[in-house]
């Protein structure tokens, strides 16, 4: 009986595993994605201009960027796309503030930051149109996985839903996977849709509150991890 339920404990924490893609530190290298590239997509929209730890949110992901940046291997291809760093004269132009600012290229830090120290939070939060671009366009000719790293403090306000969104796409894409940061979000409903984006691809979501949790999810995120595939049940 024993070993019965030994062998038991075996199938039921592998299937566990299989369901929600559990990893172990074995099973990724660190920032390398030979077959593919990584795109950053960062916000400035207004929002990030609220203080946390005694400085602004956007500062505070700019520097902790800034601080990963040089423990990528210089291999990787890596690309930064922002949103909400414009407000446009009507709503529509706001909800179209996204702009590829480094193409995806083996990783150029000083351009990263160069681009980083220049930009400052002022916008929208157009998610949906972002990663709309980002598939479409930022990734044209790249072959392998299409890796998103967004990281937002809230939820789309441009009348999208990139939940509904990347759950149309993943029935004809299988390259594109996204890992999603959700920083200091409390509303519940802007946490389903993030969380739904990312592991609907298979991808992993994570919340941060703070610098070192902030930190620890980007670092995480730019692990080249074995993936388990996600599929939609009807």
């Amino acid at each position: 009986m024993k070993t019965f339920i030994i062998f038991l404990s075996i199938i039921i924490s592998t299937a566990i595993a299989h369901c929600y893609g559990i990893y172990s530190p074995s099973e990724y290298q660190y920032g390398y994605n030979e077959d593919g590239a990584t795109l950053f997509i960062l916000d400035f929209s207004n929002s990030m201009s609220e203080y946390l730890e005694g400085k602004s949110k956007a500062d505070m992901m700019v520097e902790t960027v800034r601080e990963l940046l040089p423990s990528i291997n210089p291999d990787t291809r890596v690309g930064l796309r922002i949103y909400g760093h414009k407000m446009g004269f009507t709503p529509f132009e706001a909800c179209r503030a996204s702009s590829l600012m480094v193409p995806i290229s083996k990783i150029n830090p000083g351009l990263i930051n160069g681009t980083l120290s220049k930009s400052h939070p002022k916008g929208m939060t157009p998610i949906t149109f972002s990663l709309k671009q980002a598939i479409k366009y930022d990734f044209a000719g790249v072959t392998g996985k299409k890796h998103i790293i967004l990281l937002t403090d809230g939820g789309e306000n441009c009348d999208e839903s990139p939940c509904k969104f990347i759950m149309e796409l993943v029935k004809t894409r299988k390259d594109v996977l996204i890992d999603v940061i959700a920083f200091n979000i409390d509303d519940e409903d802007d946490i389903d849709q993030l969380k739904c984006t990312s592991l609907v691809t298979s991808g992993k979501f994570y919340t941060a509150n703070t610098a070192a949790e902030l930190a620890n999810s980007l670092k995480e995120t730019t692990r080249a991890q074995k993936r388990v595939e996600a599929k939609i049940i009807p």
